[in-house]
């Protein structure tokens, strides 16, 4: 049997992939990237070379159309600004909604279309990365833990009890994913999880200082901020 990847070329998903490919061998990992209209491409070039790296398939699907209404920040029909700033702070002016880099139902959607093409390919199982951080104060409810028994369950029932779906950081947060994947040596220098898509990182966005403070929290800089002034 095989497993799919839900892969976007992040430290989270990136760890989820080197921990499948234990588990499985490369030769039985499907890494699937999904284009939701971001406002760049750089994850996904990244996403491009790690799958090289690993040599594992991988599979691109754009799904830009489907939030083509959203105001999310991170998207490119939104003329926003991305907040430049931690989610506690931004969670702070939300009155209990999620950030606004949160993409409506992103999570329910990709597990979707991950178990549709994980039942084609003989795919027994799905990953992806959610975390305890991503999750915290409701900053990104398609990552509780809550969410994660609900799609786990209907997934399983709706695919005839054939694939399931396993998020192994659900009770994590994001220092303890970097110690696993320091731990299967993950290319940590070949990712990419800023908001921003510019030569750097901009350092300073929610995602960029969870990053940061995740290696730091494991004595180490984070591998593509050397060098950078954040």
């Amino acid at each position: 049997m095989k497993a799919l990847v839900l892969f976007s070329g992040g430290v989270d998903s990136t760890t989820c992939l080197a921990i499948a490919i234990d588990k499985y061998g490369n030769d039985n990992v499907i890494a699937l990237s999904l284009y939701y209209g971001q406002k760049h491409s750089k994850e996904l070039e990244c996403a491009r070379k790690i799958a090289s790296y690993y040599g594992v398939e991988h599979i691109e699907l754009d799904l830009a159309p489907i939030f083509a209404g959203s105001d999310c920040t991170l998207l490119n029909g939104s003329d926003k600004e991305i907040p430049k700033e931690s989610y506690a702070k931004q969670l702070e002016k939300t009155d209990g909604k999620p950030v606004s880099t949160y993409v409506p139902f992103r999570n329910g959607l990709f597990l979707s279309c991950a178990a549709s093409i994980a039942l084609s390919n003989d795919c027994c199982e799905i990953y992806y990365g959610a975390h305890s951080d991503d999750a915290a104060g409701n900053a990104y409810p398609d990552c509780s833990g809550e969410f994660n028994e609900a799609i786990n369950k209907a997934i399983y029932l709706g695919s005839g009890c054939q694939v399931k779906v396993t998020a192994p950081f659900i009770g994590m947060n994001k220092a303890q994913v970097v110690a696993k994947g320091l731990e299967l040596n993950v290319p940590y220098n070949l990712t990419w999880s800023c908001y921003e898509g510019g030569d750097v990182p901009c350092g300073v966005c929610g995602t960029c200082r969870d990053r940061i403070a995740a290696f730091e929290a494991n004595g180490i800089q984070d591998p593509i901020m050397k060098g950078v002034n954040a």
